[in-house]
């Protein structure tokens, strides 16, 4: 079913009640509201498959190549699993991301499901624009040294790289510390959809989070947003109107199945015996 207008009321119900705080490093800001996600891709045209009555909640594509899976009961320590079935042209995909993803940063990784963002040459770029630590090993971690990227490289059983993300508390020494999250793009995974994510998880730009609004970990720092709680639930509808714009202009685009011609020959008479 579409995106209807008691979903968004209810959305809106919640954050209207919420004092907004500015939360920052993104990586430690805490999963947010799941619905930055299910809202975008529900917008765009994504069915709910799940039982209406379970805590899973399964999405389908139109056309149902892309299905994520929210499973905040999982047994591992993935909550959102993307996968992609193959094409004629394109090989199947699959991400994976822990329970403390910040749910606005994998927004941006779903948004590039439906409106792909310009093509980095390297996916890396934004996150070294933003002050991160890059080598030529293809790694990266952010100032606090808490998150860690990794391109992971071929191997006899993967002809392509794997991306790698992982949050962890400071370590001792050379030993990190407990894992806080995670992200996982197999090699199949588009460069476009990672770089979403990387850009995304890299921007210097605050979260919003409310009062007692669990974060990633307590060395996140905090302060009274200057944004009011309307103006937060107003981004959040500005941005799924876009979408829904955006997926039926590409609807729009697509040719439409060929109609199978008209008969247009005479009945001919029944055979006679």
């Amino acid at each position: 079913m579409p995106l209807s207008e008691r979903q968004l009321d209810a959305f809106a119900d919640q954050h209207a009640g919420q004092i907004p705080f500015d939360t920052s490093p993104r990586h430690l800001a805490g999963p947010g509201d799941a619905r930055h996600v299910t809202h975008g891709l529900a917008a765009a045209g994504w069915a709910t498959v799940s039982d209406p009555l379970s805590a899973e909640i399964v999405m389908v594509s139109p056309g149902h190549r892309y299905r994520l899976q929210f499973d905040p009961q999982s047994a591992t320590s993935a909550w959102w699993r993307l996968r992609a079935e193959p094409t004629g042209t394109e090989p199947g995909s699959y991400a994976e991301f822990g329970e403390l993803v910040p749910a606005e940063v994998l927004a941006a990784f779903t948004d590039a499901l439906i409106t792909p963002p310009p093509q980095q040459p390297d996916p890396l770029q934004p996150v070294t624009s933003a002050g991160w630590h890059h080598d030529s090993g293809g790694t990266a971690r952010s100032p606090d040294s808490m998150c860690h990227i990794e391109l992971r490289p071929l191997s006899e059983f993967h002809d392509r790289s794997s991306w790698h993300v992982e949050t962890r508390e400071p370590g001792h020494g050379e030993f990190p510390g407990p894992r806080i999250w995670h992200a996982y793009f197999d090699e199949n995974t588009p460069a476009h959809l990672v770089s979403a994510f990387l850009t995304a998880l890299a921007d210097r730009s605050p979260l919003q989070r409310g009062m007692f609004e669990r974060i990633g970990h307590y060395s996140a720092v905090q302060g009274p947003s200057p944004l009011r709680p309307q103006q937060v639930v107003d981004a959040h509808i500005t941005r799924i109107e876009s979408l829904r714009a955006r997926a039926r202009s590409i609807r729009r685009q697509q040719p439409k199945p060929a109609k199978s011609p008209a008969y247009t020959g005479t009945t001919q008479p029944a055979a006679r015996r």
